[in-house]
């Protein structure tokens, strides 16, 4: 791996984790940690880390916290589409596992007012949004706090939906591609979202177009572990294509 593009990811994982420690990035990306800490100097001197010792954060995360709001909010127009194409899938009386992220966000934020529904989420600032709802009964797993992503991670939170049956899960993911699949930056989120998928009668995949054919950190596995996927009409046709053949139902939100 380049060390640019070792870099990228390092970031990434940064903007997922909220933090990260020298040896594990180096035992993660199979280098030195002397080459791990080269890397981080040169992140925290582009003023997108601070470095501490064993280790680095992301900037600004106290504020990010502080003021609840989640670190991605890119392609907000598509994922406001998306988010209205996934609540016409919800009825009333449906149990639903709703994932962690900035599309799952806009689906909660589209939920309110409805009545007769139980959320399962790992995501902190959806149980705020919706846990006073009089219609809406929410229900949060346990886990690891991650910072920049509002959620819950990690075995903990993977072990919560032992034993449940939902009817639908709205899963997110950074990227999807051919070759990896579904992809996250984060190694401790795959055993959630695989819980998730286990729990759930039925998938739904939430993702814009932009992260079509890319790939990130950790890979969750192929792209038949999903039922449909809601993107937006920004998708190419080599990507609709992939998933034809993988037999996954396309929904496009306009």
């Amino acid at each position: 791996m380049l060390a640019s593009h070792r870099r990228d990811k390092i970031l990434e994982l940064l903007q997922e984790d909220g933090s990260a420690k020298v040896l594990d990035l180096a035992k993660l990306f199979k280098v030195t940690e002397v080459t791990i800490r080269q890397d981080l100097e040169k992140l925290d001197k582009d003023g997108l880390i601070v470095r501490e010792h064993g280790g680095a954060y992301l900037k600004n995360i106290k504020d990010q916290v502080q003021t609840f709001s989640l670190a991605h909010q890119e392609h907000l127009d598509k994922k406001e589409l998306i988010a209205a194409k996934c609540v016409s899938f919800i009825e009333s009386g449906d149990t639903i596992i709703l994932d962690s992220g900035s599309t799952t966000t806009e689906i909660a934020k589209k939920l309110k007012g409805m009545k007769s529904l139980t959320i399962i989420t790992n995501a902190l600032n959806i149980a705020l949004m919706l846990g006073a709802e009089p219609g809406i009964e929410v229900i949060v797993t346990g886990g690891e706090f991650k910072p920049p992503t509002l959620s819950l991670t990690g075995q903990k939170a993977a072990d919560f939906f032992k034993g449940l049956h939902v009817q639908k899960l709205f899963l997110a993911t950074a990227g999807i591609s051919l070759k990896a699949g579904l992809t996250y930056p984060s190694i401790s989120d795959l055993v959630v979202k695989k819980a998730m998928i286990d729990a759930a009668e039925t998938t739904y995949l939430v993702a814009d177009s932009t992260k079509m054919g890319k790939a990130s950190l950790a890979s969750l596995g192929a792209l038949s572990l999903i039922d449909y996927i809601i993107t937006d009409a920004g998708i190419e046709e080599k990507h609709k294509q992939v998933f034809s053949d993988n037999e996954i139902e396309l929904i496009i939100a306009s």
